[in-house]
Formats: structure tokens, C-alpha cells, sequence
């Protein structure tokens, strides 16, 4: 079990990367991405993800661990149909894991 500092110190150090994809926003696109993670048994450990513009598109944040596994999968996920853009950053805001009613403008 994981309390508050175990939990700041998974997204304070430098193990965890954030996976930023752009994708077609229809039913299955997230099925697809998080399986492709799945079926090599690479866990998320923080997904976020929302329409954008006129609905037909979403943006989508994926904090995984970076290990040498990783750049395979990247590569793997660039392949995808369904996802039209992606960025890696390992400087990243940790808030949005923490605060997604931000990130999602919810209130």
C-alpha cells in the first residue's frame, strides 16, 4: 500500500517519463493504446485524457515508468492509426496527475 510520500516520490524523481499522443477521438482508441501497454505487461501509471477542439480529436497523457523497454513500445504506439502526433517528456508538471480537474477544466 502507498501513502502520500511513497506516492510524491513516484512523480519527484527522474524514473517516470509522460507520453503526450494526439489521437482520432472515437469508441476503442484508449482500448487500443492501453492494450498495446498491456499485452507487454508495461504498466500506466497515470493516464488523463480529453477531446479537443471539435470533438473529433483528443489529447492523451500517459506516465509510465522509463526503462529500456520504453523506447520499443513508443515506437509501437507511433505506428498506431489512430495517433497522429506524440511527444515524450521527462520534465513534466506532476500536478496534472495529482489535479486532473485542471487539467480537464472540471469544476
Amino acid at each position: 500500500m502507498h501513502n502520500n510520500n511513497d506516492i510524491e516520490s513516484l512523480h519527484n524523481n527522474n524514473n517516470h517519463i509522460v507520453i503526450e499522443l494526439l489521437v482520432n477521438n472515437h469508441p476503442g482508441v484508449m482500448s487500443h493504446i492501453t492494450g498495446l501497454f498491456s499485452r507487454r505487461a508495461f504498466n500506466l501509471e497515470g493516464i488523463l485524457c480529453g477531446s479537443i477542439g471539435d470533438g473529433s480529436k483528443s489529447k492523451m497523457y500517459l506516465l509510465v515508468k522509463n526503462d529500456t523497454f520504453l523506447e520499443q513500445i513508443i515506437k509501437q504506439v507511433r505506428k498506431l492509426h489512430d495517433v497522429l502526433d506524440i511527444e515524450v517528456y521527462e520534465d513534466y508538471d506532476e500536478s496534472i496527475f495529482k489535479n486532473p480537474e485542471r487539467f480537464l477544466n472540471i469544476e
